[in-house]
């Protein structure tokens, strides 16, 4: 059985359909790369799925159970989550107390929920940040924090919502290790993303949106030789690349 079903996924505002009888299924322990031309309906996916909006037709299941039209706040304690391509970070708050607020999803004191914290953000290299309002975060730190608040909360299904872009390649080498490194703690992920060198990098399979509707999906090499995609979204220079 899977670990996340998605069937038949539709949502329409008013006369717009932003996502149309989208169908994927993610296996336990993979990486799903998830791109598209902007518009294309991703981040209105990562919404259904996650809870913060309702779909207008189709049903997700997490775990074999129907999640279709529950809050974000119970899907979240069903172990599924996701970080934001707009960073959410309290600013004035530190970075250790930001991620509390995630961990006390699982743990009800303050000290556990702290410890919590404390361990996530020295996973993700930020031990020495621990202490530093949000605003003072450079940009790569600010994403980090994303991911942070996120894995506080102990996820099984991480979605990633542009976490490398906007980085330097040095930065996002950096943390497509740190990617790798939460997929190897156990974590399943589905990560939207426009940076390429991420997506090939990090995807065991690639789904392509393209208005609202699946253009293909497949391993990495064979969505980026498919003439579609190429057209669509890739372009002929990454084809020739």
């Amino acid at each position: 059985m899977s670990l996340l079903e998605v069937k038949g996924l539709t949502r329409s505002f008013g006369g717009l359909c932003a996502v149309s009888d989208l169908s994927f299924a993610v296996e336990r322990g993979s990486i799903l790369g998830l791109i598209g031309p902007n518009g294309a309906g991703k981040t209105t996916t990562f919404s259904l799925i996650s809870g913060f909006q309702r779909p207008s037709e189709g049903d997700v299941y997490f775990k074999g159970e129907r999640i279709t039209g529950m809050s974000a706040d119970v899907i979240c304690l069903r172990g599924l989550t996701r970080t934001f391509q707009i960073m959410q970070a309290f600013p004035k708050l530190t970075t250790l107390q930001n991620v509390m607020i995630g961990a006390y999803v699982r743990h009800r004191t303050v000290a556990a929920a702290r410890s919590h914290a404390l361990e996530i953000l020295r996973r993700l290299g930020m031990a020495l940040r621990v202490d530093e309002p949000a605003r003072n975060l450079t940009l790569a730190d600010l994403k980090r924090l994303e991911i942070a608040k996120a894995l506080a909360t102990s996820p099984q299904l991480l979605l990633l919502d542009e976490v490398v872009s906007g980085l330097t390649p040095a930065e996002v080498d950096e943390l497509v290790g740190l990617i790798r490194q939460i997929r190897a703690d156990g974590v399943t992920i589905i990560m939207i993303e426009h940076v390429m060198q991420a997506v090939m990098a990090l995807s065991d399979v690639i789904v392509v949106l393209h208005h609202g509707e699946k253009l293909v999906e497949g391993p990495p090499r064979e969505v980026a030789a498919d003439r579609g995609v190429i057209e669509a979204y890739l372009g002929e220079e990454f084809a020739l690349a």
